[in-house]
């Protein structure tokens, strides 16, 4: 064990009292069932984590907010984890720039024992607070950017040391956890602790665990992005038309939004480089490209408010 591992401090919560490694009734005799019993049992376990994260959603909420205040200011949403809950975060992120047209370094996912661990399992890396403090630090963390420890123990020394040097220099931090009470509480400013039960199989939190900690996620960086107006109602409209796949998805967007055929919306996108926000204001609007990029600008590049003040004639 890492000498900078504190037994004081970070083994409080034996394992075996945690919820997540509590023995599950519903399969302690699983491995006697059948193939579709045993589905069966998971599939049931499985229907307790969307319950398990409704009365978390006051602190997503929040959580949301206060990212989006951020980012708007040029921060960054930085998740760290070890394990699954490293990552999920990595994942979480990595999907961020496709989906929103965000810039590679505003999400970022940090996974304890580096990039490789994201394929390879390095479970002895969790173990270390310095190597937490020094992943959050390796990329300057400040007092602009927003730091999610994710930990379904709640209790991981990797996460706690980034949490503690993130909050040392300010950052919003925030602790994503399955069980409750646990030093990661402690250690940040929200917590979002859905309580999900003993797993299926003892203390393998990548199931009921590693789901609620997915769901969270959806929530952090979809809500985020949808309060910074990468939205158009439901429509994914902050794409850039880049391959076949979102060139269709961009086209099907701007028909949508402005009631235009499919040959005028991919029509439209050709005429602005592919920005379907641009195609959006032009074809509801009949303003040029090159107007319709400046009014983005000027509203923040959010298309809701671009549009309401283009059409009540405020420019």
């Amino acid at each position: 064990m890492p000498a900078e591992h504190d037994d004081s401090t970070h083994e409080q919560l034996l394992l075996g009292t945690l919820e997540t490694e509590k023995i599950n009734p519903a399969s302690t005799e699983i491995d006697r069932m059948s193939p579709l019993e045993i589905l069966q049992v998971m599939n049931a376990e499985d229907a307790k984590v969307a319950q398990a994260i409704t009365p978390e959603l006051p602190q997503i909420a929040r959580a949301i907010e206060e990212i989006a205040a951020r980012l708007r200011r040029g921060g960054r949403l930085i998740y760290i984890g070890a394990g699954t809950s490293g990552r999920l975060g990595i994942l979480d992120a990595s999907e961020c720039p496709p989906t929103f047209n965000t810039a590679p370094d505003t999400v970022i996912g940090l996974i304890a024992g580096g990039p490789i661990a994201a394929a390879e399992a390095n479970e002895d890396a969790e173990d270390s607070l310095d190597a937490g403090r020094a992943a959050v630090a390796a990329i300057q963390t400040s007092a602009h950017d927003c730091v999610v420890g994710i930990a379904a123990s709640g209790r991981t020394p990797y996460v706690l040391g980034a949490l503690a040097y993130a909050r040392e220099q300010q950052a919003l931090t925030i602790g994503l956890a399955c069980n409750a009470p646990t030093p990661l509480a402690q250690a940040v400013d929200i917590i979002i602790a859905p309580i999900v039960g003993p797993e299926v199989i003892t203390g393998s939190t990548r199931l009921k665990a590693g789901t609620a900690q997915k769901m969270v996620l959806n929530m952090l960086s979809t809500g985020t992005m949808i309060l910074l107006g990468k939205t158009f109602g439901n429509l994914m409209v902050d794409l850039r038309a880049t391959n076949y796949k979102l060139e269709q998805r961009a086209a099907k967007s701007v028909q949508i939004a402005t009631g235009l055929s499919r040959e005028q919306a991919q029509a439209l996108l050709q005429a602005t480089q592919g920005e379907t926000k641009t195609a959006i204001v032009v074809g509801r609007t009949n303003v040029t490209p090159e107007i319709a990029r400046a009014q983005l600008a000027a509203h923040r590049d959010n298309l809701r408010a671009t549009l309401d003040a283009l059409e009540q004639g405020v420019l």
